[in-house]
């Protein structure tokens, strides 16, 4: 009865760890999991919150700033000044050594500074509302490539896993024939090169099996690696491929209208011209005048020895208002150059903003005829296997009655292995551009 907390608090930190560690998901799982989790996807979230203090910092900084300073000194030797010793009842024409001030001096002042008017101020406003916008940008095409990298390696996983599968099958049927092929040999009713054509083909299975195996442990890598999670973390998946295939089967994405404006790269583009048209404002305030006021006060206190805290101690105040008017004249064309350079580069920007749109719709005419081909091709590809199918099993069957030859088996069986794969690959084609045209379109559709 002792262990019984015990049990208890292991049974609790292992749920603990499976629930921090996912082993069991399907794609639309890994999908979320990752949307949550990815270290990109966080950065992205982060960068937001960073944006967010961003525009606060250059908010607050139009708004009234106080501060304060104490200022202590101690002249370790004063400066002397000399006066005509006659101010002092000396002789004329002599001069006599003073000193002015004490030894020690404490100042203590506050003060505050506020913007009356500043152009870069209400430029910086606007700024720091386009570069939040910015980010919350970079975090959705963050989150579709994060989902679109996700549904790659899910994709990959599976398929090696299949190809695993298939390859073990294989195995045992040349297996199974070859021992059969070799006993009708060594009763002498067959050829030593039918053997031998099992053999190679066995050989190159079993090489191919090994190849897959390794490519699933980099797989699985590569996944874990997308989901956040420790590149060694156990996981296994649920979907299947061909499961995936028929359902990312979507004639509907290819009547999706090709407008570029509503895609996540053509919005970043635009937020990049208005960055730059921004920075135009921005030149032009500088010929703006700038009004700043202040209030300043405090108190200061004199001594030749430290008696600063005794209660007798006296202390002179002093307080200040003031406006400060900052006027630009003539600066020898520099805010010219530096305004027509930011005009420049807007031309610029909406010159790639241009190209950007251009590009998009090629991006999204290339992706609908992709994922269209993969879908037509997955169709042929199921055709094709259920023909090597046939021809295999007749081959293998006309081999065995005697009437048939090794190499013409062996052509078969090649072919068979060549469709599967090929089928395997038409079904991962299907899922990875149904993903490609939602991220170009930036219409993802949770399957």
């Amino acid at each position: 009865m002792k262990h019984i907390p015990i049990l208890v608090l292991l049974m609790c930190f292992q749920l603990g760890i499976s629930q921090k560690n996912p082993t069991n998901l399907s794609l639309q799982e890994a999908i979320n999991y990752a949307l949550q989790n990815n270290r990109q996807a966080l950065n992205a979230e982060r960068d937001i919150e960073a944006a967010k203090k961003q525009k606060w910092e250059t908010t607050a900084s139009g708004l009234p700033q106080l501060s304060a300073a104490i200022d202590y000194q101690n002249f370790l030797r004063q400066q002397v000044q000399v006066i005509p010793a006659e101010f002092l009842g000396g002789a004329p024409g002599e001069f006599q050594e003073v000193v002015f001030g004490t030894k020690q001096s404490v100042n203590a002042f506050a003060t505050l500074n506020q913007k009356v008017f500043d152009g870069s101020y209400i430029v910086g406003l606007q700024s720091a509302k386009v570069f939040l916008e910015i980010s919350k940008n970079a975090k959705v095409q963050t989150d579709l490539e994060v989902r679109n990298a996700v549904i790659n390696a899910y994709g990959n996983v599976l398929l090696t896993e299949e190809s695993i599968a298939i390859l073990k099958r294989n195995i045992q049927v040349l297996e199974k024939n070859l021992y059969e092929t070799t006993k009708i040999y060594e009763n002498g009713l067959g050829e030593q090169e039918s053997v031998e054509q099992l053999q190679i083909t066995l050989s190159g299975v079993k090489s191919n099996l090994n190849n897959t195996e390794r490519l699933k442990t980099l797989a699985y890598q590569m996944l874990n690696i997308n989901l956040g999670l420790d590149v060694y973390n156990p996981l296994v998946l649920t979907d299947n491929l061909e499961t995936l295939a028929e359902q990312n089967r979507s004639l509907a994405l290819l009547d999706i209208e090709n407008n570029p404006e509503s895609t996540i790269e053509y919005l970043i583009a635009e937020n990049d011209t208005k960055a730059k048209s921004l920075m135009v404002k921005l030149e032009k305030s500088k010929a703006l005048p700038t009004l700043n006021a202040f209030l300043n006060g405090g108190y200061s206190a004199f001594e030749d020895e430290f008696t600063f805290f005794d209660n007798d101690q006296e202390w002179f105040g002093s307080s200040l208002f003031g406006v400060s008017l900052n006027i630009p004249i003539f600066s020898s064309g520099m805010r010219s150059a530096s305004t027509q350079r930011a005009e420049i580069n807007l031309e610029k920007s909406l010159t790639e903003l241009e190209q950007t749109e251009q590009r998009i719709k090629l991006e999204i005419a290339s992706a609908k005829s992709d994922y269209q081909f993969a879908i037509e091709d997955y169709e042929n590809k199921k055709e094709n296997l259920k023909l090597a199918e046939r021809i295999e099993n007749k081959n293998q069957t006309k081999f065995f009655e005697g009437i048939g030859s090794s190499f013409e088996l062996r052509q078969a069986q090649t072919q068979l292995y060549t469709a599967q794969q090929e089928l395997l690959q038409a079904m991962l084609d299907v899922i990875n551009t149904k993903a490609t045209l939602e991220t170009v379109t930036n219409t993802p559709i949770n399957n």
